[in-house]
């Protein structure tokens, strides 16, 4: 069975730090790209940050640039998400998710997996 199993989640304070993870069942990882998607309440979904775990090349969305990071540990299977200096607007449903392709910042693109999602909130 697939799985993208997510933990880390919880609610901070601006200026505060998270760390997501998500490990891989079911599929063989390095043929991957992970990815982090958020969706915010009322919006569409945007992605933020991926990770080809064959090359572990990080790229990152604009508006985390600077503040979160992506990383891999191929011999857990398991993607991390270290958020830094949290803003509000980062609050949102993140959601880990599994592609041969990559990605890409659209509402269209069709990830093969999914992650249950984990709900981020930042807040004072």
């Amino acid at each position: 069975e697939v799985q993208l199993v997510e933990s880390g989640g919880g609610l901070v304070q601006p200026g505060g730090s998270l760390r997501l993870s998500c490990t891989a069942r079911g599929f063989t990882f390095e043929d991957y790209a992970i990815s982090w998607v958020r969706q915010a309440p009322g919006k569409g979904r945007r992605w933020v940050a991926g990770i080809y775990t064959s090359s572990t090349n990080p790229y990152y969305a604009d508006s985390v640039k600077g503040r979160f990071t992506i990383s891999t540990d191929n011999a857990k299977n398991t993607v991390y998400l270290q958020m830094n200096s949290l803003k509000p607007e980062d609050t949102a449903v993140y959601y880990c998710v599994a592609d041969r392709d990559g990605w890409a910042d659209n509402d269209a693109f069709e990830y093969d997996y999914w992650g249950q999602g984990t709900q981020v909130t930042v807040s004072s």
